[in-house]
């Protein structure tokens, strides 16, 4: 099922350059150095101990920073192990993907045990971007086998589910408040989302053709907003209404707008990649304005995913600079 979407271009007044007093201070934030080199820290998660996990991408492990003991621990994986995403459940154990050997894993960190959950075949997917759904079950995207993935915990079943593009790339996955997983297909200007009832596939297309979505947040009323990779734009969709709105980050086309998160007053906060140093960016849907632009002090290379722990009010990132950082929010 694919719709067509109306765009509602929206004229907010604002330059791409933003001058300075029109902002509000820069957050504070602090990096810890990963203690084994060139791993390309990613995918960072706060488990209820307070332990930020995190994938080795280049180094083939898992890792924790202790921020009470200021300490890491890592866990080695195979030495072809290419993990990209991590998610922890309740009880603690850390679930992963690594789409080049074709499964999803299970850390359990007590017996530091890995358990393999490979994909069905003759799909041989490649599971990249995971998320827990409210009954514990695990959605991922599967960029090369172009398709959406479901992990059901009852039964350790993986069910693949094909889009309707060809060659779309699902690249990010969110879930939304009606357990409804949604997804950017980065090498089009679509989302796409499965009925988790139906499990019917229908796909949005945005009336603007050039966009590319990247990482997608949603907030608590259910909008879906996205970073788009090639235009430096911050784009929104809303579902029931079917239309998309986009407006130009601050950072301009060049910016590259990357990770994304939503904060528990439904702010958005993304970093723009394609900027030396990186740049930690806010923008407040209710007065349209971007407010707080914080350097990565060490430069952040690339910060592709972060994680917002709402208890503490904290961004958690890791950087292609080899480092784990921490923004805490006004």
């Amino acid at each position: 099922m694919i719709h067509k979407i109306i765009l509602a271009l929206l004229v907010l007044g604002f330059c791409s350059v933003l001058h300075a007093e029109e902002l509000a201070a820069p957050v504070e934030i602090r990096e810890w150095l990963v203690p084994w080199p060139d791993s390309e820290p990613g995918s960072p998660f706060v488990d209820q101990k307070g332990r930020v996990w995190f994938c080795g991408q280049k180094g083939h492990f898992l890792a924790y920073y202790n921020p009470e003991s200021d300490k890491f621990k890592k866990y080695d994986l195979a030495k072809d192990a290419n993990p990209r995403s991590l998610i922890v459940d309740q009880k603690g154990r850390v679930w992963f993907t690594d789409p080049v050997n074709g499964y999803i894993g299970r850390l359990s960190p007590k017996s530091g045990k890995i358990k393999k959950y490979p994909m069905p075949e003759p799909q041989n997917a490649d599971p990249y971007t995971l998320i827990f759904d409210s009954k514990g079950d695990i959605w991922f995207t599967a960029m090369s086998a172009n398709a959406i993935g479901r992990l059901e915990m009852a039964t350790k079943e993986i069910s693949l589910y094909s889009l309707n593009t060809d060659n779309a790339r699902p690249y990010d996955i969110r879930i939304d408040t009606e357990d409804r997983p949604w997804v950017s297909l980065s090498a089009t200007n679509k989302l796409a989302t499965v009925d988790p009832q139906t499990f019917e596939v229908s796909e949005y297309e945005m009336s603007n053709t050039s966009i590319r979505p990247g990482r997608i947040a949603i907030t608590s009323y259910n909008k879906i907003w996205f970073v788009d990779t090639v235009m430096g734009k911050l784009g929104r969709f809303n579902p029931k209404r079917n239309i998309y709105s986009e407006r130009t980050v601050p950072g301009g086309e060049t910016a590259i707008p990357s990770a994304i998160i939503v904060d528990n007053n439904n702010w958005l906060w993304f970093v723009e990649t394609g900027l030396n140093p990186n740049r930690l960016v806010s923008y407040n849907p209710w007065t349209k304005e971007f407010l707080h632009i914080s350097d990565i002090p060490s430069g952040g290379d690339m910060v592709n995913q972060m994680y917002f722990d709402p208890g503490a009010r904290e961004i958690w990132f890791g950087s292609y600079t080899n480092f784990i950082g921490r923004a805490k929010l006004p």
